[in-house]
């Protein structure tokens, strides 16, 4: 089987080593001409334009996107729908709404193009471990493109979700539910912190936590590891991003009424996060000193 991928960033790229590791022929595009020249040295062929990705597949032609959601894969999916036949297909592999999905694979269709939206979850680990997806497409079109899904993820880790758009809304519900796990252990371990007289190991517990407890997950071994590295964290700034899915996924559970605190909260926590002086916690102090008296900090 022979494959092409534009997009290669950590994940992207890391996903055309796991093709080629099994066997696949990949064509790989990059904006940039050092990551593809990287795959070519490990087997990859090398396509330096959309041209000459197209040109380097035989149809039906699959391509995987691995872009950032917005402009930059709608400009590179509309780049390649002008140069690709009726039969081919495109799968978005990246963190798109599923909306868009719905929209372009409409749109596509109308030439004949074929559109699968792949949820992906793994991140910088998924070389080694796989890649657990979440399909959407028509079932003759994921059905051709299985064994490519099945080569990325571990043993029991990708599903056709159904229709297109349904992999990346479970996806999207996934990365919320994720938003409100990493909150709450967060949270968990603040409080912790902040038992002075304790003297708590942070390290250690998250360790133990990770032996039989109910808490025990990756996210756990990632805090474990990075306590051991950085007892105190003292090398981080505490200044969270996000990259949409929370806040589609609370757009979503508006939508359809249902109600979603813990994750609109763990959304809310992290525009927190990006506030060097809250002006709200201002005009808090300021009304409790207006009303009881009070006192204030001065700035």
């Amino acid at each position: 089987m022979e494959l092409g991928i534009t997009g290669l960033g950590r994940m992207g790229a890391n996903m055309a080593r796991r093709w080629l590791r099994s066997g696949y022929r990949v064509i790989a595009h990059n904006r940039s001409r050092g990551p593809i020249d990287e795959l070519a040295a490990a087997g990859a062929t090398p396509a330096y334009t959309f041209e000459e990705l197209v040109a380097a597949l035989a149809p039906p032609r699959a391509i995987w996107i691995m872009l950032p959601a917005g402009d930059v894969t709608e400009r590179a999916i509309e780049t390649l729908a002008g140069l690709l036949s009726p039969g081919d297909t495109i799968i978005d592999a990246g963190n798109t709404m599923y909306k868009d999905d719905i929209r372009r694979a409409a749109a596509l269709k109308a030439h004949g193009i074929q559109y699968v939206d792949q949820g992906t979850s793994g991140g910088i680990w998924g070389l080694e471990l796989g890649y657990c997806l979440m399909v959407g497409g028509e079932p003759d079109v994921v059905a051709r493109l299985e064994p490519a899904f099945r080569a990325l993820a571990p043993e029991n880790g990708y599903l056709h979700c159904g229709p297109v758009g349904s992999g990346h809304f479970v996806k999207m519900v996934h990365n919320g539910v994720e938003y409100g796990m990493m909150q709450a252990y967060a949270e968990g371990f603040d409080i912790m912190r902040s038992k002075t007289e304790f003297n708590l190991d942070m390290h250690k517990i998250a360790a133990v936590w990770n032996h039989g407890s109910v808490v025990r997950s990756w996210l756990l071994e990632l805090a474990e590891e990075a306590f051991r590295q950085d007892p105190g964290l003292e090398s981080i700034k505490g200044y969270v991003e996000d990259s949409g899915e929370g806040r589609w996924t609370i757009q979503s559970a508006i939508e359809l009424d249902v109600p979603a605190p813990v994750i609109t909260l763990s959304l809310f926590e992290r525009f927190h996060s990006r506030q060097p002086e809250s002006f709200a916690a201002k005009v808090l102090a300021a009304l409790r000193k207006g009303f009881g008296g009070h006192a204030v900090k001065q700035a």
